[in-house]
């Protein structure tokens, strides 16, 4: 087994460099949209910080998305490159509610990557798109130097339809609405950790990669007490509920027994001294609803294979508006705050 080095940058009080820690879905990334890119292009629409942006164009409601994927390895247990691009970008689309429709594909090519390996996530990427039934109609290419990539990186930009009539956003959540929470966190990081450092575990860690927009399209329909969805990939659980509360200005307050974690990722973070909250997912979401439609629409989400194990995990409280605490299984209560560094570096 190689030596495992974990990444956590303790932020400093001067700070003229880009660290890893920038790029972790938390404060670090917080802070440099904060001062840097939300006023260089400062509007309305970007203002919601949500994970897509929804424009009228031509009296049609089109949500679109861009991301990037670096992650490390290429190929992991439940995924790869190809096929993570392609679920990660049309999560962000279903988070707004978007039925996701079309895909550009960006490869940033690194010199010297084999030609086999290029065929291999370029054919995932395509059966993933396949899946999820949307269409890639447009792309680029660009290959630089070796040395200066690692492989291959992947950018996307997705394109979706919001129906008439809906809005979900981090700005709607409201005191008394129930934080509803998918399946089990922590799955995707662990399962690039053990794949990257070589550590093997007595039950395989997999990652939970998947196209969540049948499972939001199955909610939508059976409900309309949504206020809000977001899928917790970098930065973990803890991201995701911070960014909520910070843009509605309300607090949360989470029941450490109520959030499942596989019991092989739990004993692997115990062991590497993580904490599944900030370990990223790729396959799971968070719902902000109206309280009085929670149990059914659990019901829904349990009737569908990505999220048998959906149950409440919290409540968004008026007290302690912009901040996240958890009541633990010992009876006390403690802040979960966002990830300060990044821990695990290059899992999305």
């Amino acid at each position: 087994m190689s030596v495992l080095t974990l990444n956590c940058p303790v932020p400093v009080a001067v700070r003229d460099q880009v660290m890893l820690g920038h790029g972790s879905g938390g404060k670090l990334s917080a802070e440099m949209m904060r001062e840097i890119f939300l006023p260089a292009f400062s509007n309305e629409t970007l203002a919601r910080l949500d994970d897509q942006a929804v424009v009228n164009i031509g009296g049609s409601r089109i949500a679109f998305t861009t991301d990037s994927f670096v992650v490390k390895p290429l190929f992991f247990p439940g995924g790869d490159i190809g096929s993570l691009a392609v679920h990660g970008t049309v999560n962000d689309l279903a988070m707004g509610g978007a039925k996701p429709l079309f895909l550009s594909v960006a490869f940033i090519i690194e010199e010297g990557l084999s030609m086999e390996i290029l065929r291999r996530v370029v054919a995932s990427l395509g059966r993933a798109a396949e899946a999820c039934g949307v269409q890639v109609v447009t792309g680029d290419t660009k290959v630089v130097d070796k040395g200066s990539g690692d492989g291959v990186f992947i950018n996307t930009t997705g394109i979706g339809v919001v129906p008439d009539g809906l809005f979900l956003s981090a700005s709607q959540a409201r005191a008394g609405d129930a934080i509803i929470l998918s399946g089990s966190i922590g799955d995707h990081g662990i399962a690039i950790l053990a794949e990257r450092e070589g550590i093997e575990f007595e039950s395989p860690v997999v990652s939970d990669s998947a196209p969540l927009h049948e499972l939001v399209a199955d909610m939508l329909r059976s409900s309309n007490a949504i206020r809000c969805l977001r899928d917790p990939t970098r930065g973990g659980v803890s991201s995701a509920l911070n960014e909520i509360a910070t843009q509605a200005h309300v607090g949360m307050l989470l029941q450490e027994e109520s959030i499942p974690v596989r019991d092989e990722v739990r004993g692997a973070c115990e062991m590497l001294g993580l904490d599944p909250l900030y370990v990223a997912n790729e396959g799971k979401l968070l719902a902000i609803v109206d309280p009085s439609d929670t149990d059914r629409l659990v019901a829904v989400m349990r009737a569908n294979p990505l999220g048998r194990a959906a149950r409440r995990i919290g409540t968004v409280t008026k007290s302690d508006p912009g901040w996240v605490t958890m009541r633990t299984v010992f009876g006390t209560t403690r802040i979960v705050d966002m990830l300060a560094g990044d821990q695990l570096p290059r899992i999305c």
